[in-house]
């Protein structure tokens, strides 16, 4: 059996040779708004200025990098990728996304649940619902974590919305003095909860399909 601790954005031990992980951060290819336009994830460094979905441009402060997988072996199942058909979750094309990484979506049912329409989940809440899957890594795949110097929700080139860390893990960001939490994410439980809602709301609409529902999260 592997055995892991989990921390944001940070790899995952294994007693398997040594192998780490990783179930959060962007996908290298994975293309993000900055004030030189569209330029994939890992051609990003500190000092520039990325597009935010609260803030306009912001500099970034810190960026990791780090595989996706280190072992000799295959991937493990739990950290392989899900593939999201275009058009599920507001994106044009098809986009892969790191389980562990938290998406920021829009619902009516979110409104009513929480009384905000802007819901924030881990991507791993709507596997199996609106056709994602998960995909078994090709090759060596890197994997970019974009640092602010508050959290931040960044728009993608395919029309998702991803959440990016203030601080390297979460030991820093509990010590550092000036840290204030400006975006909560949903529990595995919560999501998941909410992502049946909204399927059960488009299913409810009948001629309403996928992107309509989830529209909002497309940047203008």
């Amino acid at each position: 059996m592997f055995g892991w601790t989990s921390t944001l954005g940070k790899r995952e031990s294994f007693g398997n040779a040594n192998a780490t992980a990783v179930k959060s951060g962007l996908i290298s290819g994975t293309k993000v708004a900055t004030g030189m336009g569209w330029r994939p994830v890992e051609a990003i460094a500190e000092g520039d200025k990325v597009l935010t979905f609260d803030g306009g441009l912001q500099t970034i402060t810190k960026v990791s990098r780090v595989r996706l997988w280190s072992g000799q072996d295959h991937c493990p199942r739990q950290f392989w990728p899900l593939e999201v058909p275009a058009d599920a979750l507001g994106n044009r094309e098809v986009m892969r996304v790191l389980p562990g990484q938290n998406i920021m979506v829009e619902s009516d049912a979110a409104e009513d649940l929480y009384g905000d329409p802007f819901t924030l989940m881990p991507a791993e809440a709507i596997e199996g619902l609106y056709g994602v899957a998960r995909t078994p890594p090709e090759g060596d795949v890197e994997v970019v974590v974009l640092h602010f110097a508050a959290d931040q929700v960044v728009f993608a080139e395919n029309g998702a919305l991803f959440f990016c860390p203030a601080f390297a893990d979460m030991v820093d960001a509990a010590f550092a003095e000036e840290a204030r939490p400006f975006y909560s994410v949903l529990s595995m439980d919560e999501a998941r909860f909410l992502a049946v809602q909204i399927e059960e709301e488009i299913a409810a609409a009948c001629s309403n399909s996928p992107q309509d529902v989830w529209a909002a999260a497309v940047p203008a």
